[in-house]
């Protein structure tokens, strides 16, 4: 979609209905957000990638499925999704093997710091989650403990996601891809707290 901040407090007239809107950021070549498109529609979907080679894929990918009529695909940098969501307006967002970004100085990068969370934070409403999938066990461990210090409810964290032979698990190309070479996954939901006028 072009010009998505002109659907900021908008979405649902984009959607045709007041259905969950669910975002993956970095939605990559698009199998995990069109696979999850297809097997729920009763949730709007909207996959988020900046670079425009790859988001080519995914296109394709939604075209090949029918294009269906609850997935929105935007070619955008998440760090601006403030300009394209208004305040409660995403319910759920996806983070599936982001760059791990190693190195002590590149921190601030990593999609699960506190600038990310905040920055999803200011798009959900109380009790909106984070579903995190890597492969990386050292953005793993660091991602449990800022979602932690950041004051986030923890819940069904996997070591390894395939040993648990979750049913609903719709697989990423990459996890397709490690857990083919015996990679364990790693796996968390995180719930930012409600407010405080309900019970927190």
């Amino acid at each position: 979609m072009p010009e998505p901040e002109k659907q900021k407090g908008r979405w649902k007239e984009a959607f045709g209905n007041d259905r969950p809107i669910h975002i993956e950021v970095g939605t990559g070549k698009g199998r995990f957000i069109t696979g999850m498109a297809q097997a729920n529609p009763d949730i709007n979907y909207i996959g988020i990638e900046m670079f425009r080679d790859i988001i080519v894929t995914a296109v394709q990918k939604a075209e090949v499925a029918d294009k269906p009529g609850n997935l929105r695909l935007l070619n955008v940098d998440a760090g601006r999704m403030a300009e394209f969501f208004a305040p409660g307006e995403v319910s759920r967002v996806y983070l599936n093997f982001s760059d791990p970004w190693p190195k002590t100085r590149h921190a601030k990068r990593r999609l699960t710091h506190d600038n990310f969370l905040r920055l999803y934070e200011s798009v959900m409403p109380a009790g909106g989650e984070v579903h995190f999938k890597t492969d990386n066990r050292g953005l793993f461990e660091y991602s449990l403990m800022n979602m932690t210090d950041y004051g986030m409810r923890l819940a069904d964290v996997s070591l390894d996601l395939h040993a648990d032979n979750p049913e609903d698990n719709i697989m990423t190309e990459y996890e397709e891809k490690f857990s083919s070479m015996g990679q364990p996954i790693y796996r968390l939901e995180a719930a930012f707290r409600n407010a405080p006028d309900e019970g927190e």
